[in-house]
């Protein structure tokens, strides 16, 4: 695919998380969830942090794309490439996915625990789907879009991991400066629950990090033997 069709469509990727995240910050503070008040604000929510790490790396695959047009693919550095395929395939991929399938796995179980009820007075429909849905599908056409260089698997899953232990440090960080937890399942779990609800959660992120290692791997090999077909 050419670099300006790709510029093209990152542009508009970019230009569709700009919108969401403005749409995100502009919601009015309700009384009956004042989450993005209280302490830690909106950036104590996966969704949220997920939101600004979407946005931050299509813009960053606009900035490459702009330098391979202008210098020529042989030319452009390649610690740029390298970024932009590590973070997409430690953080961007697997963060994402993980935002998509454990917000509706737990909303179709039973949607108090993740998403109240009376969000949908606050939230509009389409933004709830912005967040966790529309996700999936955007990652899915930059993977098909470019072909990522993953680093070893140890590297890849380590990177991620310490993603994970981050943020569930930043949790209960919030939690013991605030009292409150950023999730309701979390105020409903004993102890031991909360520890096997952690650990549950950190656990599925290196398989979705394999996933969409297996997906690309399997995409590019087969238009490799398209293109040679042809």
């Amino acid at each position: 695919m050419g670099l300006k069709l790709c510029c093209l469509i990152h542009s508009a990727m970019l230009a569709w998380y700009i919108f969401t995240l403005r749409a995100n910050c502009c919601l009015e503070i309700s009384s009956r969830h004042p989450g993005a008040r209280l302490y830690g604000g909106r950036w104590k929510y996966l969704t949220f942090i997920n939101l600004v790490l979407q946005t931050v790396f299509f813009g960053f695959c606009i900035l490459t794309d702009a330098i391979q047009i202008l210098l020529g693919p042989k030319r452009v550095p390649l610690h740029l490439i390298k970024i932009r395929d590590a973070v997409f395939t430690t953080l961007v991929f697997p963060v994402g996915m993980f935002v998509v399938i454990s917000f509706w796995s737990l909303y179709a179980y039973d949607r108090e625990l993740v998403y109240p009820k009376f969000f949908d007075d606050i939230i509009p429909t389409w933004l709830n789907h912005a967040l966790h849905t529309v996700i999936f599908p955007l990652l899915l056409i930059q993977l098909c879009l470019q072909p990522h260089q993953y680093p070893s698997r140890a590297k890849g899953i380590l990177g991620l991991a310490l993603f994970a232990v981050l943020y569930l440090a930043w949790v209960l960080w919030v939690h013991h400066a605030s009292g409150i937890w950023v999730y309701p399942i979390m105020a409903k779990l004993s102890p031991g629950g909360l520890v096997l609800f952690f650990a549950g959660a950190a656990l599925t992120m290196a398989p979705l990090y394999l996933l969409g290692e297996r997906l690309s791997t399997a995409f590019w090999k087969m238009a490799g033997t398209e293109k040679k077909k042809k």
